[in-house]
């Protein structure tokens, strides 16, 4: 991340297909005015708790590590995601990095425990792996499914002293490669997690953005054996600044109430040691919002949700006809949410092939390398279509296309400058 903010920088003017952020041109809706009659709602929502004058100090003051809006929460996953939460299962983070980083700590504390990824995967889940001292296994792509890479990862760490005690995974619109895992599927990996007594921490910000299909049940509302924690945030609902979001655990884990009780216990003491609390204003934020909104965010993002389809469609669109001369060498994936697709190229793109499309080309774009464990992903790239414009799409795909035929030895059709918008 650091190598991409550094390219950016050198390349202000450059097209950058690479940031997954959500577009800055809903913030408006959450002006200063927006935010202080949320702070009101929760002021009347919660009077009768603190009493008047008193609540000001109250959102001020140092407060309960596990959080003062669990119930909210509660409901919005619930009437949102599908998600069975509790209340009391509720543990309000600093965003779902925190979340995250706890979760690691707390289940992994031993030498001999290992986090299990995909390959490729979220920079953020092995950053926070690495910066938790937490071994990170990658699962091999050679198997046809995800729980069948689950079992061979388990059965090679035995034989290495070593246990799987952690499965990440982002099973709707995946970052970075835009993968949904049908119901099959996550059925199969809770089957796997369960026998192995593997949690799984189902982290899901892009759920809400689906633009076609039948939703898919979440791991955690088809979990019956108690293996899931699911990681929820409001960065790509509301806005990354406000920085809340929730670790939910279920009713127990593996069936053990207690343990799940005392694994509840240790997430929030884990907090107190590092953030003390989520901040009291941030979550009054959200709480007010959740109330105006009766618990439901998808009348809320409905604006986001259509912007980021029609870019979608316009990124597809431009790389077919961009790329149309190269139809057996370059493939790309049409995912049905999320904010990112992934392209397939003939030859190796990593650091330097960023360097010369920013400086040459005009177009910054993420290497899948940089999501890898190792060298599988070294002929891939990420497309971001979240952050930017149709315009900017059309400009960063065209540039990218420019990139790819000289180093195929190969030019563009000179309609590509005057591709049509439709």
């Amino acid at each position: 991340m650091n190598f991409l903010n550094e390219v950016s920088s050198a390349f202000p003017s450059a097209v950058s297909l690479a940031s997954g952020r959500p577009s800055e041109r809903f913030f408006d809706k959450l002006d200063p005015q927006v935010l202080l009659n949320a702070l009101v709602v929760y002021q009347r929502y919660s009077a009768g708790g603190h009493g008047g004058g008193q609540l000001l100090s109250h959102l001020l003051q140092y407060g309960r590590t596990a959080g003062i809006i669990g119930e909210l929460v509660a409901q919005q996953v619930r009437s949102d995601e599908g998600v069975p939460a509790r209340a009391d299962r509720v543990l309000i983070t600093s965003g779902c990095q925190e979340a995250l980083a706890l979760c690691l700590a707390a289940l992994c504390p031993e030498a001999a425990d290992v986090l299990l990824v995909c390959n490729p995967t979220y920079i953020g889940a092995t950053g926070a792996a690495k910066a938790a001292r937490v071994a990170v296994a990658a699962l091999s792509n050679s198997v046809p499914c995800v729980a069948e890479a689950v079992e061979l990862a388990v059965l090679q760490l035995r034989r290495n002293g070593r246990r799987a005690r952690a499965l990440y995974l982002i099973p709707d619109f995946d970052n970075p490669t835009g993968r949904v895992l049908d119901k099959a599927s996550r059925c199969d990996i809770l089957q796997v997690c369960a026998r192995n007594r593997i949690v799984v921490l189902e982290d899901n910000p892009y759920r809400l953005f689906r633009y076609e299909g039948d939703e898919i049940p979440s791991m955690a509302a088809l979990d019956e054996a108690g293996s899931v924690i699911y990681l929820s945030t409001f960065s790509k609902t509301l806005s990354p600044a406000i920085r809340v979001g929730a670790a939910i655990l279920p009713d127990t884990i593996f069936g053990d109430a207690r343990a799940c009780r005392a694994l509840w216990e240790n997430l929030v003491q884990l907090k107190s040691f590092i953030t003390l609390n989520t901040s009291h204003i941030t979550q009054a934020i959200v709480a007010g919002l959740l109330m105006e909104q009766a618990a439901s965010l998808r009348g809320w993002i409905r604006p986001a949700l259509d912007w980021y389809r029609s870019n979608r469609d316009v990124m597809v669109r431009q790389l077919d006809s961009v790329f149309s001369p190269f139809p057996e060498q370059i493939r790309w994936n049409r995912p049905s949410g999320g904010f990112f697709l992934s392209l397939d190229l003939p030859f190796r793109f990593g650091a330097d092939s960023v360097d010369e499309c920013a400086r040459c080309y005009n177009v910054i774009v993420m290497p899948m390398s940089f999501f890898a464990l190792d060298n599988s992903q070294d002929c891939r790239i990420r497309l971001a279509f979240s952050a930017v414009t149709p315009e900017q799409i059309r400009t960063g795909v065209t540039g990218l296309g420019r990139y790819v035929a000289r180093r195929l030895g190969r030019e563009l059709p000179s309609l590509v400058d005057g591709l049509a918008e439709g």
